[in-house]
């Protein structure tokens, strides 16, 4: 993780915030398109297609940003927890508008912010795994103490990037960007949780663990 020490804070908010712009620019412009139809006379044939798109983009976007403000912002003061089930339904309405379904296997409880967050960061890695859509399935196992997850992702082609796989081995990338800076963040929170992620290929699947370090007692 130490080759990231060099990253300024300034530079990492404004990465992740161009981070959090690139995904919804789709969606608010497939918005600004359909009012334009909207606007143009004699083109009410249109209309009904124009609004079936305003309001199929504008959940999309609504989604993203739920989905970015747990999973990059604030949460709340700090040490405060996030409850799995707020987790869970940002999750679920950002995987409604990717090609990958989510199976979501967590408990309902409170967690501390930056566990819940890495998780939800997990979940964007393990989404590049599977490019052409499949299942990622959540799982947990140990109590809110110590809990451990794992991330299953299944589908056509199954892979795990190489940037991917370089910065969560804590080799710095060939390029810091809006690409790299999610997959980076998302090492700087697990060392900040005090948990140990691994990602590894099994078979037609990709498999990501994040275990929680156990202080030793003295």
């Amino acid at each position: 993780m130490s080759v990231f020490n060099d990253l300024s804070s300034l530079d990492l908010s404004a990465l992740l915030v161009s981070r959090v712009c690139h995904d919804i620019i789709s969606p608010v412009g497939a918005i600004t398109n359909g009012l334009e139809v909207l606007d143009e006379e004699g083109n009410e044939d249109m209309a009904d297609f124009a609004m079936d798109l305003i309001r199929k983009s504008a959940r999309h976007a609504s989604a993203k940003l739920q989905f970015a403000r747990l999973a990059f912002g604030a949460a709340g003061s700090a040490g405060a927890s996030i409850d799995t089930g707020d987790a869970q339904e940002v999750a679920i309405g950002y995987m409604s508008t990717e090609k990958a379904n989510l199976e979501w296997n967590v408990p309902r409880l409170l967690l501390p912010k930056n566990q819940v967050k890495l998780i939800l960061n997990l979940l964007l890695l393990t989404k590049q795994c599977v490019p052409r859509g499949g299942t990622i399935t959540i799982s947990m196992d140990g109590d809110e103490s110590a809990p451990n997850f794992v991330l299953k992702a299944e589908g056509t082609n199954a892979r795990i990037p190489q940037d991917v796989s370089e910065i969560l081995s804590g080799q710095e990338p060939e390029r810091i960007d809006a690409h790299t800076v999610q997959p980076i963040y998302a090492v700087l929170l697990a060392a900040e949780a005090g948990v140990n992620v691994e990602l590894l290929k099994d078979g037609d699947a990709v498999i990501c663990k994040a275990n929680t370090q156990v202080a030793e007692s003295v």
